[in-house]
């Protein structure tokens, strides 16, 4: 599977208009057709978030929309499915070729007039929001403004927990890939990564002086607090961490108070 090398921008954007916001369809630099949908902000706001989700996660979901809301007061936001997610096309490379994916919206965020955006990621899209800050630093289009990565792993290859393991048999085996389109509408690639694309915690310290933050919770049973202290040590001194009581996973745990959190601290760094 070929891995994202350098920095891409969406070729082409088809959008409509929709009560309260706009869909659009984003095609990627691998020409992968993106489902994505832009929530105006509650008042004035000159920033827009782009919102990464988790793997089986798509635009639609309840998770994902309560975020989107939170978000809305504190700027513009964007969501989206990942590549074969939703109703996106391709196939999930569980964090590789998605990087391109969230340039695409990245840059649709840009064309709809917001001169400075945020991307916030859960689990894989935190993964990928850390990845693509790394990449596109220099690139108009790509670049941004603040990352906030979420529930995030720092590492590939993780299966120390059961969550990953059942995980890992999702990805890895064809029984699993079955369950996964049937089961939960997310289409896996069959292939292996090939090279293996730079993991979070080697993305990081690419990333200043972009402000980073890093959000974790104490009863995430996926990736256990190590991930966001091996992310924290990785920026240097460079990212703020909250290491959250009580907090269990990616955007599904996310109460609308650490999400206002996260739009509180986005607009005051990009301000």
């Amino acid at each position: 599977m070929e891995s994202f090398d350098e920095p891409h921008v969406a070729r082409s954007c088809l959008s409509a208009t929709t009560s309260g916001g706009r869909r659009a369809v984003l095609l990627t630099a691998d020409g992968v057709r993106i489902d994505a949908a832009y929530d105006p902000p509650d008042g004035e706001r000159d920033v827009a978030i782009v919102v990464a989700h988790g793997f089986t996660g798509a635009l639609e979901r309840p998770a994902v929309r309560r975020a989107a809301q939170v978000f809305s007061g504190y700027g513009g936001v964007v969501t989206f499915s990942f590549r074969g997610h939703g109703r996106s096309g391709g196939r999930s490379t569980v964090g590789d070729r998605e990087v391109l994916d969230l340039t695409a919206a990245v840059g649709w965020a840009r064309s709809l007039g917001y001169a400075r955006v945020a991307t916030v990621g859960f689990s894989m899209g935190g993964s990928v929001v850390l990845r693509q800050a790394a990449g596109a630093q220099g690139d108009a289009d790509g670049r941004v403004d603040a990352v906030a990565s979420v529930s995030a792993p720092a590492r590939w290859y993780y299966r120390g927990t059961a969550p990953m393991r059942r995980v890992h048999w999702a990805i890895t085996r064809p029984a699993g890939r079955l369950v996964s389109r049937v089961g939960l509408r997310t289409r896996i690639h069959s292939a292996e990564w090939d090279p293996v694309p730079l993991s979070p915690v080697e993305s990081v310290p690419l990333i200043a002086p972009t402000p980073l933050l890093i959000v974790h919770g104490d009863r995430d049973g996926y990736f256990p607090v190590d991930h966001p202290l091996s992310l924290a040590a990785a920026a240097g001194g460079a990212a703020d961490l909250w290491l959250e009581p009580g907090f269990g996973h990616a955007e599904n745990a996310a109460e609308p108070e650490l999400l206002r959190r996260i739009g509180a601290w986005v607009a005051a760094r990009t301000a």
